[in-house]
């Protein structure tokens, strides 16, 4: 939209050029003869078809709602696509609005997504995040009878029914999709146009933006008359869209309250509520015949009194809401939906997919909440599949995420027309041994995959109910230690350090930035060092000659080599394998100004550095001699684990100068780690007898001595 082309002649370019320019001349190592574009109806076709297979499971289910629009977008957005309050590709802030939008209910699957990440080898990070999006809580629901307004009664939630007594008011959520039936008949217009002119979503909310509906709420067990007010703060999307506000022990309540004149009672003792609140545990006061129970022992006695009222009952909630699909522009695959006057929303039949993306001149958001795809007529107009009768298509597309939900189940069996996945391909390659990505599809791409490969599973469609078996969040790289963005201009174009230094440089420069699920800093002047480290394999391994291979210390440290960098790589510890290949390149290079260095070493050498720099490893492996390929399966060298074992010495332990024990250790263990050793060994323990040493001085490989006072 940017730049004014139909995104049909974008997408080609762009994928033509991340491919062939970017990978290709990074060296990524990819088989091209299996591939999936989204935008490709061979490939949309399959992701209408698994939109069909949800809906026909209940699954999706079209219904209005509040939802988060990007007024320069002029579409829809997922909670996870709204970054603090604002769309998280043009950073507008987001406003509230109410349309009839596609919801996958992947609400249903929030336990168990929940229960599998511990199963899972993933990165903490990742599998934390996911966590608290789900958001599992656990309290009690508690039903207030209403007065005064069309709604006899609403329900709540509270992980604190502990706190039940400090209830002052009730507030339901500004985008409730039900509010007026909160509201009393004479108050409906001034709250309708109180709602109308809402602000726009903060990231923060704004505590003084709230109306009193003119309703009461009937407390259960008091028979108070509580004011229901409507509020921004308070979600209507979430829960049932209504809390009981408890202002003295609770931090948003107390905000609200304050800005608005309203009660705070204490009911849990421990602080001090006109001052701040208190969101502690403690002894129940204010609170009728619970007074002076604990907190826990209240909030269990006042579930069991709420329930023999039935007007409670514990209750387990999540922060985790439905997954909204629907987007209002152009690109994108059509929801295979047909909206029938008299049957409703039906599928489109299987063998009628896909449902191909007309071309139009206009692909521009009208921003009216309708798709560009509404004003086709003749695409529009069409018949009802089940009673054939007049109707119109869905003019919505699904979201991207949709798409990328499912691709590991396309890839292996892309040379399939006629079905998705192929099930003997799916049985052999999934699920997914090692997946790496960043965090910030933690809560995104990463949960939508997991749900459609469970939702699959419960259908019988595949035959594991996880995609990914492992997962490693990469790292951040930053610039001379900031963070990359447009805006501070100081992204990088791959493109033009290729160019500059070459592909394996830049490689090699990428992956010793630091550990790899860190992330590292980006300096020019770090470049250079891997210019001489390429320099001095081109010139050693070439140099190389020697054939003695009886060499026990240089055949010690050549299977040495090979562990340390396959374990290295397995970990994703890639700049510390660059730093073992540095090492042994320069040991190399030394040994051909001696005239002593092997061949078996270079040859080695490059093997084990052929992932890294698989550009001049080519080049050299043809140049010393070979005639297959470095790249080729079963060139990577095997250690023998006797070889590869590290060296031990034996360390001296003398106090205050006279030999008291003798430390066996690998060889170059740290002068931090012998200390700790040495002041652990039963001999120094009982010499010391309680008293801390004065002086401990390590010497690697050789000795610890402990002064004491």
């Amino acid at each position: 939209m940017k730049i004014g082309e139909h995104p049909a002649v974008v997408m080609r370019r762009a994928v033509q050029n991340f491919r062939e320019n970017q990978l290709s001349r990074i060296g990524s190592m990819f088989d091209w003869s299996h591939q999936v574009n989204t935008a490709d109806p061979a490939y949309y076709r399959w992701t209408q078809w698994l939109f069909v297979r949800l809906f026909n499971a209940g699954l999706a289910e079209w219904r209005e709602g509040a939802v988060n629009w990007c007024p320069s977008c002029l579409t829809v957005l997922a909670d996870e696509q709204v970054e603090q309050g604002r769309c998280e590709r043009c950073h507008t802030v987001v406003q509230t609005r109410y349309l009839r939008q596609w919801w996958i209910k992947i609400t249903r699957y929030a336990q168990e997504l929940l229960d599998a990440l511990d199963t899972l080898d993933w990165s903490d990070s990742t599998k934390n995040m996911q966590r608290n999006w789900i958001g599992r809580s656990e309290g009690a629901t508690i039903l207030f009878d209403l007065a005064g307004c069309r709604r006899k009664d609403v329900t709540v939630y509270t992980t604190r029914p502990d706190t039940l007594f400090g209830a002052t008011f009730l507030v339901i959520g500004a985008d409730h999709p039900e509010l007026e039936d909160f509201v009393p008949p004479e108050r409906m217009g001034q709250v309708n146009a109180w709602r109308n002119k809402f602000p726009p979503t903060a990231a923060e909310p704004d505590f003084s933006v709230g109306m009193a509906l003119g309703s009461f709420a009937i407390h259960p067990l008091t028979g108070a008359r509580l004011p229901v007010w409507a509020a921004p703060y308070v979600l209507g999307g979430y829960g049932t869209g209504a809390i009981m506000a408890v202002p003295g022990h609770d931090a948003r309540d107390w905000a609200f309250a304050r800005a608005h004149e309203l009660p705070i009672v204490e009911v849990i003792s421990g602080g001090n509520v006109e001052e701040a609140p208190y969101a502690g545990s403690g002894t129940l006061v204010n609170s009728g015949e619970f007074k002076g129970l604990s907190a826990d022992e209240g909030k269990r006695r006042i579930v069991e009194r709420l329930h023999q009222l039935r007007r409670g009952e514990p209750s387990v909630q999540y922060k985790l809401r439905d997954w909204l699909i629907s987007r209002q522009r152009y690109w994108g695959p059509p929801i295979p939906i047909i909206h029938c006057p008299d049957d409703g929303p039906v599928a489109v039949p299987e063998e009628d997919l896909p449902v191909l993306l007309p071309d139009v001149e206009d692909f521009r958001p009208q921003g009216t909440g309708l798709s560009p795809l509404a004003t086709v007529e003749d695409w529009v107009n069409v018949t009802c599949p089940k009673c054939g009768g007049p109707a119109r298509r869905e003019t919505d597309v699904s979201d991207t995420f949709l798409d990328s939900s499912w691709y590991h189940l396309r890839y292996p069996s892309t040379d399939f027309d006629d079905l998705p996945f192929d099930k003997e391909r799916t049985d052999t390659w999934l699920p997914v041994d090692m997946y790496i990505g960043g965090n910030e599809h933690a809560v995104r791409h990463l949960l939508y995959a997991r749900f459609v490969m469970r939702a699959l599973h419960d259908m019988g469609l595949v035959p594991v109910a996880e995609p990914y078996t492992r997962f490693r969040a990469h790292g951040m790289i930053i610039m001379d230690g900031a963070k990359m963005s447009k805006s501070r201009g100081n992204v990088l174009n791959p493109d033009e350090y290729i160019e500059r230094y070459g592909a394996d440089t830049v490689r090699l420069f990428m992956m010793y930035l630091g550990p790899y699920t860190l992330g590292g800093d980006f300096r020019d002047k770090g470049i250079a060092g891997m210019t001489r480290f390429i320099n001095r394999t081109w010139r050693a391994t070439q140099l190389a000659t020697g054939s003695d291979i009886g060499d026990e210390t240089r055949e010690r440290r050549r299977h040495r080599l090979i562990k340390q960098v396959e374990d290295d790589i397995a970990e994703l510890r890639y700049n510390t394998a660059i730093a073992h290949l540095m090492e042994f390149a320069r040991d190399l290079d030394h040994e051909c100004s001696e005239g002593t260095a092997r061949r078996l070493d270079a040859d080695t050498l490059l093997k084990l550095l052929a992932p890294f720099a698989p550009f001049v490893t080519e080049e050299l492996w043809q140049r010393t001699g070979h005639e297959d390929s470095v790249h080729e399966r079963g060139t990577w060298p095997t250690y023998d684990a006797e070889l590869a074992a590290p060296l031990r010495a034996n360390v001296a332990i003398t106090v205050n100068g006279k030999r008291r024990a003798e430390l066996e250790v690998d060889a170059g263990t740290a002068q931090a780690e012998l200390s700790a050793l040495a002041l652990a060994h039963p001999r120094v323990v009982e010499l010391l007898a309680g008293r801390e040493p004065s002086q401990v001085i390590a010497v690697v490989d050789r000795i610890v001595n402990i002064v004491t006072p």
